[in-house]
């Protein structure tokens, strides 16, 4: 969901995690010039089509094939769990994005899958907080964001599997804690 507080998660876990690395879907989106307009003037970010989705699957190819060598730079681990220090073997590599389960060629390649909802209300007073480029025009949240969210969540719902879905209305330390303990469960389960 947009503003559940992905990317937010993402960097407190990356600081947590030994040579972990993070991957932004934020970062594939095509130049405004590109991304089509609906009858209604609305730019349809919220689509599938509005990313560069091949290149983002290539860079995650990339680092698979590299992760020691993806400029991953080891920071002070902080609440670093026992069972992850001095692993120099250990690479994670966190994908955030709000269109990752609803692309195919990606979804072979996760361990582990967090989906962040929202209530409504909660989603459209935190989205009209934040200041996009280009801006938000009027009615577009209601008009494209949400409608495009529950079509992808449905989808999701309808094809994707072992998928762990997180409240985010809760705080951002109990989000943290919560994924950050069952990636230290999967990272155990990984190891035997």
């Amino acid at each position: 969901v947009t503003n559940g507080g992905k990317t937010t998660l993402a960097e407190k876990l990356k600081k947590m995690l030994p040579n972990c690395h993070t991957i932004s879907q934020d970062d594939f989106f095509k130049p405004e010039s590109e991304v089509e307009t609906d009858e209604r003037g609305f730019k349809l970010y919220d689509v599938l089509d509005a990313l560069y989705m091949e290149e983002m699957v290539e860079s995650i190819h990339n680092w698979m094939k590299s992760p020691a060598s993806s400029g991953v730079e080891t920071e002070e681990l902080q609440n670093t769990c026992d069972s992850l220090k001095n692993t120099e073997d250990v690479y994670i590599l966190i994908v955030e994005g709000f269109l990752l389960y609803n692309y195919e060629p990606l979804n072979e390649l996760w361990n582990r899958r967090y989906f962040l909802t929202l209530p409504y209300e909660e989603c459209k007073r935190r989205r009209s907080t934040r200041v996009y480029q280009p801006a938000d025009t009027p009615g577009y949240f209601d008009g494209h964001v949400w409608p495009m969210y529950l079509k992808y969540k449905n989808e999701l719902e309808e094809n994707a599997s072992n998928i762990v879905y997180l409240d985010g209305t809760k705080s951002q330390e109990e989000l943290l804690s919560c994924v950050y303990s069952d990636i230290i469960q999967e990272f155990k389960k990984l190891k035997e």
